[in-house]
């Protein structure tokens, strides 16, 4: 799908971490909670911490959390963060605060804090297909049919699920484009559901390479036992 090149490409990794976690339910941030007695959070950044593609982190957190997430980066030795910074109202404005951060030069991986599972491996071969391709995603195929409704919720077609893709993060883009891509989706009050929406928004073609199952996002209280289970099944 990609070569992989002699010299090791390079990105910085923003990690996003700045969501007020209400839909978990639990009084406290989903990226605190603990999976095998460590936060969501760390598990995240341990990863981009160790990965040869990766060579610093930029976390954006919520104002009031800045010191915990401080703790928690001396706790577990992750000194490849360079900046943790307050994020904005949406995620979209968190993701603007970290690339004003980015060097314009370099490549980003935007990541979702609550993340845990992505690999190493993944991360290297997202930022090598970014660096041959200009921008790169995980994508999973859709294991359910998926159907398209018309009037009153009728079926109207069956879409084929080759063509389709569950897009995850993180999302590896050039940082002067996707700074670019972020000023023009303000300018026309652009709002995307992802990093790559708003990257399509402004022209930038993104290959999909695939991702993986495991890659959930912690966000409710029912992907807990899910997230106990993957974690278990990874570390068996």
């Amino acid at each position: 799908m990609f070569q992989k090149q002699a010299i090791v490409p390079k990105a910085t990794a923003i990690i996003v971490a700045a969501g007020s976690g209400s839909r978990m339910g639990k009084g406290s941030n989903k990226q605190f909670i603990l999976i095998d007695d460590k936060p969501v959070l760390a598990h995240t950044l341990l990863k981009f911490h160790h990965a040869e593609t990766i060579d610093n982190i930029i976390i954006v957190t919520k104002k009031d959390f800045i010191l915990t997430v401080s703790d928690l980066v001396r706790e577990f030795g992750i000194s490849k963060v360079k900046h943790i910074i307050p994020g904005g109202s949406t995620r979209q404005d968190s993701v603007s605060c970290g690339l004003a951060y980015a060097e314009p030069d370099s490549y980003v991986a935007i990541h979702d804090g609550a993340r845990p599972f992505i690999t190493t491996e993944k991360i290297n071969e997202l930022v090598y297909a970014a660096h041959q391709f200009g921008a790169a995603a995980p994508g999973v195929v859709p294991k359910d049919t998926v159907k398209e409704l018309g009037e009153n919720s009728k079926i109207q077609a069956t879409i084929d699920r080759e063509k389709l893709r569950l897009i995850q993060t993180p999302q590896v883009f050039k940082a002067d484009s996707l700074k670019a891509a972020f000023e023009k989706a303000r300018q026309d009050g652009f709002c995307g559901t992802d990093d790559c929406s708003i990257a399509e928004h402004y022209g930038i073609t993104v290959k999909v390479i695939d991702g993986d199952y495991t890659n959930i996002k912690v966000t409710t209280p029912e992907d807990l036992p899910v997230a106990e289970a993957i974690y278990s099944f990874l570390n068996k």
